[in-house]
């Protein structure tokens, strides 16, 4: 156990300070399956659809209100992809992780309380509250990933995180099974079937990560050491550091070629798991209980998929997992074209889990593997996260403009082949070169 700071008594393996900052994960993985993937698309697309009109007015201009849905989501991952080196830059250079945390944290959660206001005479109001708490949201994990090296010892870093990992997945999937509880049997809970319920999951999802997170915040360092060297600049230093990491890659040609593949297969990847619950709504017709239930199902076929994807990169290496992850989505986004009932979206979602958390699992694995010998592992990652960021704004930024173009949203998602299409062309190559990872 190392002292950082006797002042503040930061030390680097501590237990207790450790556990609290898993528990930011408990607090706010409720905000991707709640949100972002399950309850708030689906009540997004029943408010701002009237009969079979489904242009609203979004601040005096008449939009497709799930083109406006995309890309509000698109906007929120540029705005985080554009500032988290600055955020990295501050978390590292003032040592005050804890309290840019806190603030990101603030605006997460209060985003996803304001949306109990969020009915068909507030559109705008709603959608700036959905930006703001995915800003929130993103904002805030760059804070909390900073501060893994601070409190704990390299050595445990892997296992720590994986321990966030289940830890923020466990706390997702419980409040999403009593907010499902609540949308299907709203008398449970003292009220009628309709909007309420719905409304009434965003204040739990609020509640939640407000009063989870004060685990973490309460255990945290106030301060950690601050990094700034003279005459460095915090406005400027984690930009200038990605710059570093980008004229390292493209001396490096197969991790190049990797990464171009990667980002297109991750852009096809979030645009399908974004935009699933509103593809099932509007296009399908279907029942919020069975489009709710089925995503919940996906996350838990998600961890059966982990490993199978981790079993198939030991027997065929990491490259040739990936081909075939990308082959089985194509196949899976042919059917979602195709399919025109809740039981070829049933089908087509469990596929979809089976194939989700194995593909950015490797994905992430593989960019690891390939990295050259450095210990700056931070700003390496950070420019994966940053590419990560930007294939969610091409994905959701393009399922809406071909929405806009064809008027149609099974054509964006036909669409979306051409992505993995592209990524398997890389990742094709790199095969042929006889890349082992």
């Amino acid at each position: 156990m190392k002292i950082l700071s006797r002042k503040n008594f930061i030390t680097t393996g501590d237990k207790k300070i450790i556990r609290g900052w898993l528990f930011f994960d408990w607090a706010n993985s409720v905000f991707p399956l709640t949100i972002s993937s399950t309850i708030f698309p689906v009540y997004y697309n029943t408010i701002t659809t009237c009969g079979t009109n489904d242009v609203i007015s979004f601040f005096g201009f008449k939009i497709i209100n799930t083109v406006i849905y995309s890309w509000t989501i698109a906007f929120a991952s540029l705005i985080i992809a554009i500032f988290s080196p600055l955020f990295s830059s501050i978390a590292d250079y003032t040592g005050r992780r804890k309290l840019f945390m806190r603030i990101f944290t603030l605006i997460g959660a209060l985003s996803c309380g304001l949306l109990f206001f969020f009915t068909r005479d507030h559109i705008e109001f709603g959608i700036i509250a959905f930006l703001l708490g995915s800003i929130g949201y993103g904002g805030s994990i760059v804070f909390y990933n900073s501060f893994l090296p601070v409190i704990a010892e390299p050595k445990d870093q892997d296992r720590i995180s994986a321990n966030g990992f289940a830890m923020g997945y466990s706390g997702a999937i419980l409040l999403l099974i009593i907010d499902l509880s609540m949308v299907i049997k709203p008398e449970w809970f003292g009220m009628t079937k309709g909007l309420m319920p719905a409304r009434v999951s965003f204040i739990t999802v609020c509640v939640w990560w407000l009063a989870f997170s004060q685990i973490t915040f309460s255990r945290l360092p106030k301060f950690t050491f601050g990094n700034r060297k003279k005459g460095e600049s915090v406005l400027l230093k984690g930009y200038s550091e990605l710059q570093k990491v980008m004229n390292q890659i493209k001396q490096m040609p197969h991790l190049t070629i990797y990464l171009f593949g990667a980002f297109f297969m991750m852009t096809g990847l979030h645009a399908v798991l974004y935009m699933a619950a509103t593809y099932g709504n509007k296009e399908l017709k279907l029942s919020n209980s069975i489009l709710i239930g089925t995503i919940l199902c996906i996350q838990l076929v998600g961890i059966g998929g982990a490993f199978l994807f981790a079993k198939l990169s030991e027997w065929f290496g990491n490259i040739r997992a990936l081909i075939i992850a990308v082959i089985f989505w194509i196949i899976v986004v042919i059917g979602a074209y195709y399919i025109t009932d809740a039981t070829g979206f049933i089908i087509v979602a469990l596929c979809v889990g089976i194939v989700m958390g194995g593909t950015q699992a490797l994905a992430r694995s593989t960019y690891s593997k390939m990295l050259p010998e450095t210990k700056d592992h931070t700003s390496f990652f950070s420019f994966y996260d940053v590419m990560e960021k930007l294939s969610i704004v091409l994905g959701t930024f393009s399922f809406g403009v071909i929405e806009v173009i064809t008027g149609s949203m099974r054509h964006s998602v036909l669409a979306i082949i051409l992505f993995f299409i592209t990524g398997l062309f890389f990742l094709g190559y790199l095969n042929k070169k006889m890349i082992k990872v």
